[in-house]
């Protein structure tokens, strides 16, 4: 399947026009790295993060509210699946300060949310607290020694707390008709004994500013080689020119895509470290295909200048390019509109890297390939002339 046949593009003509208007872009990125800076996520920042499932869709800035009076760090929140299951990822960003805060955090949420004075909160507490609670209450009337209570009631504790992780959130005790294992006695008692909160707490996580700034180094160190790797990797595959080509690509298609992540103000973490290694992958490979063609055509067309040589390179592999490169766009595309909030930043990088990475692929790599080879040139024939 071919899109273009026998096109006889000259790419090289304008290399100068797409080099200078790259490097205005990267300029553009770099300035925005060291003014506006990067927004980190917990993974590199620090801090909680809980991942809340509410009954019905709250006021989020009374959930912000909540957050915010503890004065411990930067809030955010960030819808998570579907908007109709009214679940959110709720960062607090405390890059000063050591700890886990979800117990503060889920205490500010239940005061704000009307948590029940005293009482059980069926979506919030564990298996033990629910178990103790009916084995003191005993409404099975077991009696006896409270160890046999606790026995007695484990498997009904088991079964509320096996719906709750199929709902998420039990929004009321008609929900519980779902345990079998439940007796009348101990449906009845929780119904008029246990609070049914408006939000449960799907998953918990923290992260220190310790470990955090580790990430960061970490990841700074995944990316810069990565680069390198694929520098000596095509230096050993091709030669030392065709390397710094695909280098300065590579670079280039980094700076760019965090550029954009800086101007939209989407978060830096771990997912986004992934999508930019994909990235890198993604851009050389393509880099490769043509890199290959010219080494053929340089076979084939002895005596032909290299700027035409990777004119032709290009024009031969251009087919394959957009097509590779477009459905490949197409798909991220998809995963971008549909994949839900927790991946839609990983495919906003690769929407973004696909698109600068053909470009630079064509008019960044070869350019800087084509420079580097007429520069080692010269100095060749310098030192002749000696």
């Amino acid at each position: 399947m071919r899109f273009f046949h026998n096109t006889h593009i000259r790419f090289m003509e304008y290399r100068w026009h797409w080099i200078i208007i790259s490097t205005v872009l990267n300029l553009i990125a770099i300035t925005l790295m060291f003014t506006k800076g990067f927004t980190f996520g917990i993974d590199f920042a620090g801090g909680t993060q809980l991942t809340l499932k509410f009954t019905s869709e709250p006021e989020l800035s009374r959930v912000r509210q909540a957050l915010e009076s503890l004065k411990m760090g930067t809030v955010t929140i960030q819808r998570f699946d579907e908007p109709e299951r009214h679940q959110f990822l709720v960062h607090m960003q405390h890059p000063e300060q050591e700890g886990d805060y979800t117990v503060q955090m889920i205490g500010a949420l239940q005061k704000a949310f009307g948590g029940g004075s005293g009482q059980v909160d069926i979506n919030l507490q564990g298996a033990d607290i629910i178990r103790d609670a009916l084995a003191e209450a005993d409404p099975d009337k077991v009696g006896g020694p409270l160890e046999n209570r606790r026995t007695h009631y484990e498997p009904m504790v088991a079964g509320i707390l096996n719906l709750r992780k199929q709902l998420g959130i039990i929004s009321g005790v008609n929900d519980l008709n779902a345990v079998s294992a439940l007796s009348p006695a101990v449906k009845s008692y929780l119904g008029q004994h246990v609070h049914f909160g408006d939000f449960a707490v799907l998953a918990a996580d923290n992260v220190g500013p310790v470990v955090g700034k580790d990430l960061r180094t970490k990841a700074t160190y995944a990316v810069a080689f990565s680069l390198l790797g694929m520098l000596i990797y095509i230096w050993f595959r091709f030669k030392l020119q065709y390397g710094i080509g695909a280098i300065v690509a590579n670079l280039h298609d980094t700076l760019i895509t965090l550029g954009a992540l800086i101007v939209t103000g989407r978060e830096i973490n771990l997912p986004t470290i992934a999508a930019l290694l994909t990235l890198v992958g993604y851009s050389t490979n393509d880099t490769v295909v043509i890199f290959d063609r010219i080494r053929e055509r340089l076979k084939l067309d002895r005596g032909k200048p290299l700027i035409t040589v990777m004119d032709d390179a290009i024009n031969q592999t251009l087919s394959r390019t957009v097509i590779t490169s477009g459905l490949t766009w197409v798909v991220v595309l998809a995963l971008f509109f549909f994949g839900g909030d927790v991946i839609n930043t990983f495919a906003f990088v690769l929407l973004i890297g696909i698109v600068v990475g053909t470009y630079s692929s064509m008019y960044i790599a070869s350019p800087i390939a084509l420079g580097v080879s007429n520069w080692l040139e010269g100095r060749k024939k310098a030192r002749r002339r000696r």
